[in-house]
């Protein structure tokens, strides 16, 4: 999985914000303060659309845009791919948790215990 561009990510940010599909115009009009041409963020969008981060529906002469996967999703196949770069997994993992402050090692130790609870 590619990592985001900065205006690839902005998009994005419109997009997993939103509980709706969405059109080019309605995305342009979210990134307003960027002054964007429509064509740009149409661009952006077919790009995305390629790369499967989006997913589009056609609607009449429009294409409406989703998110294939939410943000956390994303960011965890992000996370995977990078652990598979590296040639030391656990050494990655280790380096990972030491960055983490309390809180977030907190979040990860209940997630594992979530992950260990029997199935039912």
């Amino acid at each position: 999985m590619n990592r985001l561009g900065d205006l690839e990510r902005a998009v994005m940010d419109v997009l997993w914000q939103r509980n709706e599909p969405l059109t080019v115009r309605d995305v342009g009009r979210a990134l307003a303060d960027r002054d964007l041409a429509h064509t740009t963020v149409m661009t952006v969008l077919d790009r995305l659309a390629k790369k499967g981060v989006v997913a589009r529906d056609r609607e009449g002469r429009a294409w409406r845009y989703r998110p294939a996967a939410s943000r956390e999703n994303y960011v965890s196949e992000l996370m995977i791919d990078a652990l598979g770069e590296t040639g030391d997994r656990d050494a990655a993992l280790a380096a990972f948790v030491r960055s983490m402050n309390g809180s977030e090692a907190e979040a990860l130790r209940r997630a594992l215990e979530e992950n260990d609870e029997p199935r039912t």
